[in-house]
């Protein structure tokens, strides 16, 4: 069997279903993370456009094909923040204009897009052979909707 090569060498590209608002989402998207681009948008009447974008290194597809789905938190989009001023941005980017804070640092877009906004420091925090300091950042963390570092350290000590 002949195999067949892509230009892109990511085997897994996450493929987001958009309802007439496809072009507006990518937009922001790329706009929002500083290394991201649009490789390529077709824009068709009747709701159903495609795109092609790349976000900090990582290549999505996506269509504009109408009202028949829906996004979900069951899937989500994690992004590693090394800095307060990093969540903050990203945080507030994706709150204005109609988005939903949610829990321990997750929140869903204006386009229905749930992202994790989470400092990377976190991963640290909660694997602490010292099972009391690890319990109080838990706590600290459900307590939060935005990600605060300085919290979350302070509780780990």
């Amino acid at each position: 069997m002949e195999k067949i090569s892509s230009s892109n060498s990511q085997k897994i590209v996450p493929y987001l279903w958009f309802n007439g608002n496809l072009e507006e989402a990518v937009r922001f998207y790329t706009s929002t993370f500083k290394n991201s681009s649009i490789i390529s948008m077709n824009i068709f009447p009747e709701n159903f456009s495609t795109a092609v974008f790349e976000l900090e290194g990582l290549q999505f597809m996506a269509l504009d094909g109408g009202p028949h789905y829906e996004f979900s938190p069951a899937i989500s989009l994690y992004v590693h923040c090394d800095t307060q001023e990093e969540i903050d941005e990203l945080w507030n980017a994706f709150i204005s204009g109609g988005g939903e804070e949610l829990q321990c640092g997750w929140l869903t877009d204006k386009f229905g897009v749930t992202w994790q906004i989470i400092p990377t420091i976190l991963g640290k925090l909660m694997t602490n052979p010292d099972q009391e300091k690890t319990g109080r950042v838990v706590q600290a963390m459900l307590k939060m909707k935005k990600m605060i570092i300085s919290d979350l350290l302070n509780a780990s000590n």
